[in-house]
Protein backbone atom coordinates (compact mmCIF):
# COMPACT_ATOMS: atom_id res chain seq x y z
CA UNK A 1 0.00 0.00 0.00
CA UNK A 2 1.52 3.42 -1.38
CA UNK A 3 1.16 6.16 0.98
CA UNK A 4 0.09 9.65 -0.05
CA UNK A 5 1.91 12.49 -0.04
CA UNK A 6 0.00 16.37 0.57
CA UNK A 7 1.94 19.44 1.30
CA UNK A 8 -0.01 22.51 3.30
CA UNK A 9 1.19 25.96 3.25
CA UNK A 10 -0.28 29.40 4.23
CA UNK A 11 -0.91 32.18 1.89
CA UNK A 12 -2.80 35.38 3.16
CA UNK A 13 -4.42 34.39 6.12
CA UNK A 14 -5.64 31.08 4.47
CA UNK A 15 -4.12 27.06 4.28
CA UNK A 16 -3.91 25.77 0.87
CA UNK A 17 -3.14 22.29 0.34
CA UNK A 18 -2.17 20.32 -2.78
CA UNK A 19 -1.52 17.04 -3.40
CA UNK A 20 -3.58 14.16 -4.76
CA UNK A 21 -7.47 14.96 -4.36
CA UNK A 22 -6.66 18.76 -3.65
CA UNK A 23 -8.95 20.87 -2.17
CA UNK A 24 -8.39 24.84 -3.19
CA UNK A 25 -9.87 27.23 -0.83
CA UNK A 26 -12.52 29.47 -2.59
CA UNK A 27 -12.11 32.37 -0.33
CA UNK A 28 -11.41 35.18 -2.62
CA UNK A 29 -8.05 37.11 -2.66
CA UNK A 30 -7.57 39.74 -0.30
CA UNK A 31 -7.46 42.33 -3.09
CA UNK A 32 -9.77 45.55 -2.79
CA UNK A 33 -11.89 45.26 -5.60
CA UNK A 34 -12.92 41.53 -4.56
CA UNK A 35 -13.15 42.35 -0.97
CA UNK A 36 -15.48 45.07 -1.84
CA UNK A 37 -13.06 48.28 -0.12
CA UNK A 38 -12.99 50.28 -3.41
CA UNK A 39 -13.60 53.89 -2.09
CA UNK A 40 -17.50 55.01 -3.01
CA UNK A 41 -19.25 58.37 -3.01
CA UNK A 42 -22.34 58.09 -0.66
CA UNK A 43 -24.14 61.46 -0.89
CA UNK A 44 -26.38 62.07 2.34
CA UNK A 45 -28.67 64.91 1.95
CA UNK A 46 -28.73 67.27 4.58
CA UNK A 47 -30.44 70.97 4.84
CA UNK A 48 -27.28 72.75 4.22
CA UNK A 49 -26.92 70.53 0.69
CA UNK A 50 -31.12 70.60 -0.04
CA UNK A 51 -32.02 74.44 0.81
CA UNK A 52 -29.55 75.82 -1.47
CA UNK A 53 -30.35 73.56 -4.47
CA UNK A 54 -33.94 74.43 -4.37
CA UNK A 55 -32.96 78.09 -4.14
CA UNK A 56 -30.58 77.56 -7.33
CA UNK A 57 -33.34 75.98 -9.41
CA UNK A 58 -35.64 78.71 -8.80
CA UNK A 59 -33.68 81.56 -9.11
CA UNK A 60 -32.41 80.28 -12.62
CA UNK A 61 -35.59 79.00 -13.60
CA UNK A 62 -37.77 81.99 -12.97
CA UNK A 63 -35.57 84.50 -15.19
CA UNK A 64 -35.41 82.09 -17.98
CA UNK A 65 -38.92 81.53 -17.99
CA UNK A 66 -40.16 85.09 -17.89
CA UNK A 67 -37.61 85.36 -20.74
CA UNK A 68 -39.03 83.05 -23.03
CA UNK A 69 -42.41 83.81 -22.25
CA UNK A 70 -41.81 87.46 -22.90
CA UNK A 71 -40.34 86.79 -25.96
CA UNK A 72 -42.89 84.01 -27.47
CA UNK A 73 -45.49 87.16 -26.66
CA UNK A 74 -43.42 89.72 -28.79
CA UNK A 75 -44.04 86.70 -31.55
CA UNK A 76 -47.38 88.67 -33.57
CA UNK A 77 -49.65 86.28 -35.10
CA UNK A 78 -52.52 86.29 -36.68
CA UNK A 79 -55.41 83.83 -37.61
CA UNK A 80 -58.68 83.81 -39.58
CA UNK A 81 -61.18 81.01 -39.71
CA UNK A 82 -62.48 80.20 -43.42
CA UNK A 83 -64.05 76.48 -42.79
CA UNK A 84 -67.22 78.52 -44.02
CA UNK A 85 -69.82 76.43 -41.11
CA UNK A 86 -72.08 79.56 -40.50
CA UNK A 87 -74.52 80.75 -43.29
CA UNK A 88 -72.88 84.03 -42.52
CA UNK A 89 -69.46 83.03 -43.88
CA UNK A 90 -68.24 83.62 -47.41
CA UNK A 91 -66.93 80.12 -47.44
CA UNK A 92 -70.06 79.01 -46.14
CA UNK A 93 -71.86 78.23 -50.19
CA UNK A 94 -68.45 76.37 -51.01
CA UNK A 95 -68.16 74.20 -47.63
CA UNK A 96 -71.76 73.22 -48.08
CA UNK A 97 -72.14 72.30 -51.78
CA UNK A 98 -68.81 71.03 -52.14
CA UNK A 99 -68.22 68.13 -54.57
CA UNK A 100 -65.24 65.95 -55.15
CA UNK A 101 -66.44 64.82 -59.25
CA UNK A 102 -67.40 69.10 -59.47
CA UNK A 103 -65.10 70.25 -62.87
CA UNK A 104 -65.00 74.05 -61.27
CA UNK A 105 -63.26 74.47 -58.30
CA UNK A 106 -65.37 76.64 -55.31
CA UNK A 107 -63.63 79.98 -54.61
CA UNK A 108 -64.49 82.04 -51.65
CA UNK A 109 -63.37 85.71 -50.31
CA UNK A 110 -62.61 86.71 -46.81
CA UNK A 111 -61.63 90.17 -45.85
CA UNK A 112 -59.76 91.08 -42.86
CA UNK A 113 -56.91 93.65 -41.31
CA UNK A 114 -54.01 93.92 -39.54
CA UNK A 115 -53.61 96.31 -36.59
CA UNK A 116 -50.20 96.15 -36.26
CA UNK A 117 -47.55 95.46 -39.03
CA UNK A 118 -45.69 92.54 -39.70
CA UNK A 119 -41.78 92.96 -39.62
CA UNK A 120 -39.74 90.37 -40.84
CA UNK A 121 -40.30 87.12 -42.78
CA UNK A 122 -43.54 85.98 -42.47
CA UNK A 123 -44.71 82.75 -42.35
CA UNK A 124 -47.62 81.24 -43.91
CA UNK A 125 -49.36 78.66 -42.35
CA UNK A 126 -52.60 76.43 -42.90
CA UNK A 127 -54.20 74.75 -40.00
CA UNK A 128 -56.62 71.96 -39.55
CA UNK A 129 -58.57 70.54 -36.16
CA UNK A 130 -59.99 67.27 -35.28
CA UNK A 131 -58.01 65.70 -38.42
CA UNK A 132 -56.20 62.68 -36.39
CA UNK A 133 -52.71 62.12 -38.15
CA UNK A 134 -51.68 60.39 -35.15
CA UNK A 135 -53.98 57.42 -35.91
CA UNK A 136 -51.81 53.96 -35.86
CA UNK A 137 -52.94 52.76 -39.17
CA UNK A 138 -52.89 56.32 -40.94
CA UNK A 139 -49.39 56.60 -39.68
CA UNK A 140 -48.81 53.48 -41.42
CA UNK A 141 -50.26 53.59 -44.48
CA UNK A 142 -47.30 54.99 -47.01
CA UNK A 143 -44.64 53.47 -48.91
CA UNK A 144 -41.13 55.14 -47.77
CA UNK A 145 -39.23 52.95 -50.21
CA UNK A 146 -41.66 54.04 -53.54
CA UNK A 147 -41.11 57.73 -51.89
CA UNK A 148 -37.54 57.55 -51.82
CA UNK A 149 -37.30 56.78 -55.71
CA UNK A 150 -37.24 52.93 -56.22
CA UNK A 151 -38.54 51.91 -59.16
CA UNK A 152 -40.29 48.34 -58.02
CA UNK A 153 -41.99 49.72 -55.37
CA UNK A 154 -43.36 52.21 -57.75
CA UNK A 155 -44.81 49.87 -59.35
CA UNK A 156 -45.65 47.49 -56.67
CA UNK A 157 -46.69 49.51 -53.67
CA UNK A 158 -46.65 48.00 -50.03
CA UNK A 159 -49.60 46.37 -48.67
CA UNK A 160 -49.36 49.14 -45.82
CA UNK A 161 -51.16 51.47 -48.62
CA UNK A 162 -53.94 49.03 -48.86
CA UNK A 163 -56.98 50.39 -49.72
CA UNK A 164 -55.11 52.99 -51.37
CA UNK A 165 -52.57 50.69 -53.35
CA UNK A 166 -54.39 50.43 -56.27
CA UNK A 167 -56.77 52.23 -58.69
CA UNK A 168 -58.35 50.95 -62.31
CA UNK A 169 -56.11 48.26 -61.76
CA UNK A 170 -52.71 50.83 -61.81
CA UNK A 171 -50.66 51.20 -58.74
CA UNK A 172 -51.01 54.46 -57.13
CA UNK A 173 -48.36 56.96 -56.79
CA UNK A 174 -48.22 57.63 -54.09
CA UNK A 175 -49.98 55.57 -52.34
CA UNK A 176 -51.77 55.15 -49.01
CA UNK A 177 -54.14 56.89 -46.99
CA UNK A 178 -51.72 59.73 -46.04
CA UNK A 179 -50.89 61.19 -49.87
CA UNK A 180 -54.96 60.16 -50.48
CA UNK A 181 -55.82 63.05 -48.12
CA UNK A 182 -53.44 65.25 -49.09
CA UNK A 183 -54.43 69.44 -48.07
CA UNK A 184 -54.87 71.03 -51.63
CA UNK A 185 -56.75 74.56 -50.78
CA UNK A 186 -54.86 77.74 -52.57
CA UNK A 187 -54.48 80.50 -50.62
CA UNK A 188 -54.11 83.75 -51.88
CA UNK A 189 -53.31 87.41 -50.19
CA UNK A 190 -54.45 90.40 -51.69
CA UNK A 191 -53.41 93.95 -49.72
CA UNK A 192 -55.95 96.46 -50.09
CA UNK A 193 -54.12 100.13 -50.26
CA UNK A 194 -55.87 103.31 -49.35
CA UNK A 195 -56.96 103.76 -52.79
CA UNK A 196 -59.18 100.57 -53.13
CA UNK A 197 -56.15 98.87 -55.56
CA UNK A 198 -55.73 95.04 -54.73
CA UNK A 199 -52.13 93.98 -54.38
CA UNK A 200 -51.42 90.45 -54.52
CA UNK A 201 -48.67 89.58 -51.56
CA UNK A 202 -46.24 87.24 -53.02
CA UNK A 203 -45.94 83.76 -51.66
CA UNK A 204 -42.45 81.79 -51.83
CA UNK A 205 -43.02 77.97 -52.03
CA UNK A 206 -39.42 76.69 -52.23
CA UNK A 207 -38.06 76.44 -48.54
CA UNK A 208 -41.11 75.02 -46.66
CA UNK A 209 -39.63 71.70 -46.20
CA UNK A 210 -37.38 70.43 -43.80
CA UNK A 211 -33.80 70.05 -46.29
CA UNK A 212 -33.15 66.18 -45.39
CA UNK A 213 -36.91 65.38 -46.21
CA UNK A 214 -36.47 67.13 -49.71
CA UNK A 215 -32.59 65.67 -50.25
CA UNK A 216 -32.49 62.18 -48.69
CA UNK A 217 -36.02 60.98 -47.82
CA UNK A 218 -38.09 62.08 -50.87
CA UNK A 219 -36.88 61.34 -54.14
CA UNK A 220 -38.28 61.25 -57.86
CA UNK A 221 -37.63 57.81 -59.74
CA UNK A 222 -35.03 58.14 -62.85
CA UNK A 223 -32.19 60.00 -61.64
CA UNK A 224 -32.30 63.85 -60.59
CA UNK A 225 -33.95 65.15 -63.79
CA UNK A 226 -35.87 62.93 -64.85
CA UNK A 227 -38.85 63.36 -67.42
CA UNK A 228 -41.65 62.92 -64.81
CA UNK A 229 -44.52 61.88 -67.71
CA UNK A 230 -42.96 58.80 -68.50
CA UNK A 231 -41.18 57.89 -65.41
CA UNK A 232 -44.69 58.07 -63.85
CA UNK A 233 -46.32 56.28 -67.38
CA UNK A 234 -48.79 53.02 -66.00
CA UNK A 235 -49.55 54.78 -62.27
CA UNK A 236 -52.43 56.24 -61.40
CA UNK A 237 -53.07 59.21 -58.93
CA UNK A 238 -54.20 58.97 -55.47
CA UNK A 239 -58.32 58.84 -55.42
CA UNK A 240 -58.80 62.08 -53.72
CA UNK A 241 -56.27 63.93 -56.07
CA UNK A 242 -57.64 66.54 -58.84
CA UNK A 243 -54.24 65.71 -60.86
CA UNK A 244 -51.46 63.25 -60.90
CA UNK A 245 -48.10 63.73 -58.89
CA UNK A 246 -46.01 64.70 -62.18
CA UNK A 247 -48.04 67.45 -62.49
CA UNK A 248 -48.40 69.53 -59.01
CA UNK A 249 -45.73 72.31 -60.49
CA UNK A 250 -44.62 73.28 -63.10
CA UNK A 251 -41.10 74.09 -61.78
CA UNK A 252 -39.16 70.43 -62.28
CA UNK A 253 -36.88 70.80 -58.86
CA UNK A 254 -39.93 71.19 -56.55
CA UNK A 255 -42.46 68.51 -58.73
CA UNK A 256 -43.24 64.64 -58.46
CA UNK A 257 -42.37 63.64 -54.99
CA UNK A 258 -40.14 66.36 -53.66
CA UNK A 259 -42.78 68.39 -54.15
CA UNK A 260 -42.71 70.21 -51.01
CA UNK A 261 -46.19 70.82 -50.08
CA UNK A 262 -46.49 67.35 -50.61
CA UNK A 263 -43.23 66.88 -48.41
CA UNK A 264 -44.93 69.01 -45.81
CA UNK A 265 -47.83 66.99 -45.34
CA UNK A 266 -46.35 63.98 -45.12
CA UNK A 267 -44.87 64.45 -42.13
CA UNK A 268 -47.69 63.82 -39.92
CA UNK A 269 -48.50 65.76 -36.85
CA UNK A 270 -48.72 64.46 -33.14
CA UNK A 271 -52.08 66.28 -32.02
CA UNK A 272 -55.25 66.15 -33.84
CA UNK A 273 -55.05 70.23 -33.78
CA UNK A 274 -52.23 71.19 -36.03
CA UNK A 275 -51.35 73.75 -38.49
CA UNK A 276 -48.29 73.23 -41.66
CA UNK A 277 -46.40 75.71 -43.08
CA UNK A 278 -47.78 76.62 -46.35
CA UNK A 279 -45.95 79.70 -47.75
CA UNK A 280 -43.44 82.45 -46.73
CA UNK A 281 -43.61 86.10 -47.19
CA UNK A 282 -39.97 87.27 -47.60
CA UNK A 283 -38.72 90.51 -46.12
CA UNK A 284 -37.85 92.73 -48.86
CA UNK A 285 -36.77 96.17 -47.75
CA UNK A 286 -35.09 96.65 -44.16
CA UNK A 287 -37.28 100.30 -44.33
CA UNK A 288 -40.89 98.95 -44.99
CA UNK A 289 -42.69 95.85 -43.30
CA UNK A 290 -43.32 92.76 -44.80
CA UNK A 291 -46.85 93.00 -44.12
CA UNK A 292 -47.95 96.42 -43.28
CA UNK A 293 -51.23 97.68 -41.41
CA UNK A 294 -54.47 97.66 -42.83
CA UNK A 295 -56.90 95.99 -45.06
CA UNK A 296 -56.31 92.48 -46.47
CA UNK A 297 -58.02 90.16 -48.35
CA UNK A 298 -58.05 85.91 -48.58
CA UNK A 299 -58.66 84.42 -51.67
CA UNK A 300 -59.54 80.41 -51.20
CA UNK A 301 -60.17 78.00 -53.66
CA UNK A 302 -61.74 75.45 -51.66
CA UNK A 303 -60.72 71.87 -52.23
CA UNK A 304 -60.59 70.17 -48.87
CA UNK A 305 -63.80 69.35 -47.32
CA UNK A 306 -63.41 69.35 -43.12
CA UNK A 307 -67.67 68.73 -42.66
CA UNK A 308 -67.56 64.94 -43.20
CA UNK A 309 -65.32 64.50 -39.87
CA UNK A 310 -66.69 68.06 -38.05
CA UNK A 311 -62.74 69.66 -38.61
CA UNK A 312 -61.91 73.47 -39.01
CA UNK A 313 -59.56 75.27 -41.32
CA UNK A 314 -57.69 78.23 -40.67
CA UNK A 315 -54.85 80.38 -42.19
CA UNK A 316 -52.31 81.63 -39.81
CA UNK A 317 -49.99 84.35 -40.52
CA UNK A 318 -46.83 84.44 -37.54
CA UNK A 319 -43.33 86.27 -37.66
CA UNK A 320 -40.82 84.30 -35.40
CA UNK A 321 -37.64 84.61 -32.96
CA UNK A 322 -34.80 83.09 -32.56
CA UNK A 323 -36.59 80.06 -30.27
CA UNK A 324 -38.98 79.38 -32.88
CA UNK A 325 -43.03 80.36 -33.37
CA UNK A 326 -45.31 81.29 -30.85
CA UNK A 327 -45.22 78.82 -27.81
CA UNK A 328 -45.41 80.32 -23.96
CA UNK A 329 -45.73 76.78 -22.38
CA UNK A 330 -41.80 76.58 -22.22
CA UNK A 331 -42.07 79.84 -20.84
CA UNK A 332 -45.05 78.67 -18.08
CA UNK A 333 -43.11 75.84 -17.46
CA UNK A 334 -40.09 77.22 -16.50
CA UNK A 335 -41.63 79.80 -14.51
CA UNK A 336 -43.57 76.65 -12.72
CA UNK A 337 -40.95 74.59 -12.06
CA UNK A 338 -38.85 77.53 -10.39
CA UNK A 339 -41.73 78.71 -8.45
CA UNK A 340 -42.03 75.15 -7.01
CA UNK A 341 -38.69 74.72 -6.01
CA UNK A 342 -38.22 78.14 -4.54
CA UNK A 343 -41.46 77.95 -2.83
CA UNK A 344 -40.16 74.14 -1.36
CA UNK A 345 -37.20 76.53 -0.34
CA UNK A 346 -38.70 78.31 2.07
CA UNK A 347 -41.05 75.87 3.30
CA UNK A 348 -38.05 73.40 4.07
CA UNK A 349 -36.00 76.27 5.17
CA UNK A 350 -38.82 77.52 7.86
CA UNK A 351 -39.12 73.18 8.98
CA UNK A 352 -35.22 73.63 9.11
CA UNK A 353 -35.39 76.23 11.16
CA UNK A 354 -37.78 75.26 13.40
CA UNK A 355 -37.10 71.94 14.20
CA UNK A 356 -33.47 71.38 13.00
CA UNK A 357 -32.17 71.91 16.66
CA UNK A 358 -33.76 69.05 18.36
CA UNK A 359 -32.12 66.03 19.10
CA UNK A 360 -33.68 63.30 16.44
CA UNK A 361 -32.51 60.14 18.67
CA UNK A 362 -34.65 58.40 19.72
CA UNK A 363 -34.89 56.25 22.77
CA UNK A 364 -35.65 52.61 22.21
CA UNK A 365 -36.97 50.76 25.02
CA UNK A 366 -35.43 47.29 26.04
Amino acid sequence: MMASSYNAKEEDGHITVSGPGTLKSKKPDNTAFKQQRLPAWQPILTAGTVLPAFFVIGLLFIPIGIGLYVTSNNIKEFEIDYTGTAPSSPCYNCSVNFSWNSSRPCSCSLPFSLEQPFESNVFVYYGLSNFYQNHRRYVKSRDDSQLNGNIDSLKSPSKECEPYAHSDNKPIAPCGAIANSMFNDTLDLFFIDPNGTRIQIPLTKRGIAWWTDKHVKFRNPGGDSPNLTSVFQGTSKPVNWHRPVSELDSDPENNGFINEDFIVWMRTAALPTFRKLYRIVQKKSHLLPTLPSGNYTLEVVYNYPVRSFDGRKRMILSTISWMGGKNPFLGLAYITVGAVCFFLGVVLLVIHHKYGSRNNSADIPN
